[in-house]
């Protein structure tokens, strides 16, 4: 007697053949439990009496494949926010070190914060001018790691620091040389250049420290580690505020020096930091008097653009405050007070941005392209996410935000404008951000300079001069421009990283 619990196992695949005719036709026949069974073409596992269906094969060969990319994304998010929460918190410790500055200098005069201030604005276009050195210092040891080349990582990184060594000296005695006429064209007063002058020259004496610390920064945030760097700048800080006060009010008998106690403080942090970057990079450095052409070739290409980009987008910030100075001084007051609750948002873009950069280029140095592209995506997703939150914070609850800086009802009112606007554009902030930050991996450094000077000059600047100062409208206009530029810089660089001309740049040789 046939055994009936056989007899639902062998109606089923029937079943589905009256159900499913399209199935039955792309499916090989069906045939009776008794039938003898051709030889299969490749050998069965041990053990296994019947072959998988095709289109179940298939299924789970889907299925299978969707796993191993959702393993990839969770490890390449991981790895994403690894880099990139020490990133951010290093630049807020950067940002910390020029208020605290500020802050601890503020009993000595409205004189003294001036000159503080103006001392800090000359460093700041300083260190634009080799901005590009720390950014290609960043992006060719990331592609060298990534090509797994470790004596050309040493050699690259040697030439970096002899690089840097030119350039802050080189701007030590620019600096020391141009302090006072600088002051006087910017149109300072006498009495805020006497005390500036002091603290600006023992600022462009300690650059080489600021310079060194940016460096080697770079340079090991590129073989993938942010958080040596970020334990650098913890204790710079630290030291910062532990040095400053004494130094600048007289303290534990040091002599009271004035602001320039926070200069001398500065140096001696800094100083300091650099000394413990050296020792956590030494197996890195190679020792070595041969020049290597193609290292300074390949730093040359994406620092010099770089460097570009900063000096035209300064220079186009400078014009568009000078447009919004226009509408009178609450006005002024009202924008400065927005653009510094506005930097808390970069903050968080700024380390997804060097997260992907490192990344990007490492994938790219170990020619894994498609995982580059995995890893840009990411870090757009979680920058977008935490820009688009700060957004919905800036829109719902400006008021909240510009009392703790100020309590003059007109600043807070036109403040609350202001923030309103800048919450429309950390979308397209976040991704202009992020973008830039993978192509910089790449070494596609000239068209994010072209893409910053379109813009800025081409957009964001001939906007704000029809709605201000030719047409006399509302700052609202003004500032709604920011919206067009960003906007603008967004598409160029989705556009160009949608082409892949990306992968045709060679920084390596």
């Amino acid at each position: 007697m046939q055994d009936r619990s056989k007899r639902p196992m062998m109606a089923f695949p029937s079943l589905l053949v009256h159900m499913f005719p399209k199935i039955a036709r792309m499916s090989p026949p069906l045939r009776a439990s008794n039938e003898e069974s051709p030889r299969p073409r490749i050998a069965r596992a041990q053990g296994s009496h019947r072959a998988i269906h095709p289109l179940l094969a298939a299924f789970i060969s889907r299925l299978l494949g969707w796993a191993s990319m959702a393993s990839s994304i969770t490890q390449i998010r991981k790895s994403v926010l690894t880099l990139a929460l020490p990133v951010t918190v290093s630049t807020l410790l950067q940002r910390t070190e020029g208020i605290a500055a500020v802050f601890l200098v503020g009993g000595l005069g409205a004189t003294s914060i001036a000159a503080v201030g103006l001392g800090q604005l000359l460093a700041f276009i300083a260190t634009t001018l080799v901005s590009g050195l720390s950014v290609g210092a960043n992006v060719l040891i990331a592609q060298l790691w990534g090509a797994r080349r470790a004596k050309d990582v040493g050699e690259a990184a040697t030439h970096l620091l002899g690089l840097a060594a030119i350039a802050s000296c080189s701007l030590m005695i620019l600096g020391l040389s141009l302090n006072r006429f600088t002051m006087e064209l910017l149109g300072a007063e006498h009495d805020v250049i006497a005390l500036a002058l002091p603290y600006s020259n023992f600022i462009f004496l300690v650059i080489p420290c600021t310079i060194f610390l940016q460096v080697l920064s770079s340079i090991i945030q590129g073989t993938g580690n942010t958080k040596t760097p970020m334990y650098a700048l913890i204790a710079v800080n630290l030291l910062y505020l532990t040095m400053a006060y004494p130094l600048i009010y007289g303290l534990w008998g040091v002599p009271a020096l004035g602001i320039t106690g926070a200069a001398v403080a500065a140096g001696l942090a800094e100083g300091i930091g650099v000394v413990y970057l050296l020792w956590s990079c030494r197996s890195l450095l190679k020792r070595s008097l041969h020049i290597r052409r193609d290292l300074l070739r390949s730093t040359w290409q994406i620092g010099a653009s770089v460097s570009g980009e900063r000096i035209f987008q300064q220079a186009g910030i400078i014009l568009y405050t000078k447009m919004v100075l226009l509408y009178g001084t609450v006005t002024y007051a009202a924008h400065q007070v927005g653009l510094s609750i506005e930097s808390l948002s970069f903050l968080p873009g700024y380390g997804f941005a060097i997260a992907a950069a490192t990344m990007v280029g490492q994938s790219i140095g170990a020619g894994k392209y498609v995982r580059a592209k995995m890893e840009n995506w990411e870090a757009n997703r979680l920058a977008g996410i935490a820009m688009a939150s700060m957004g919905l914070l800036f829109f719902f609850f400006p008021y909240v935000l510009l009392r703790i800086f100020t309590n003059d009802e007109a600043v807070v009112e036109l403040g609350t404008v202001f923030l309103r606007i800048v919450a429309i554009l950390q979308v397209p902030l976040s991704l202009t951000m992020v973008l830039a930050g993978s192509l910089r991996g790449a070494g596609d450094t000239r068209f994010i300079m072209l893409a910053t000077t379109v813009g800025m000059w081409g957009v964001r600047l001939p906007l704000a001069a029809i709605a201000g100062p030719w047409l006399a409208l509302d700052v609202l206009f003004v500032w709604s421009a920011m919206i067009a530029d960003w906007t603008v810089r967004m598409g160029l660089l989705l556009w160009r990283y949608r082409s892949e001309r990306w992968k045709a740049i060679q920084v390596l040789r």
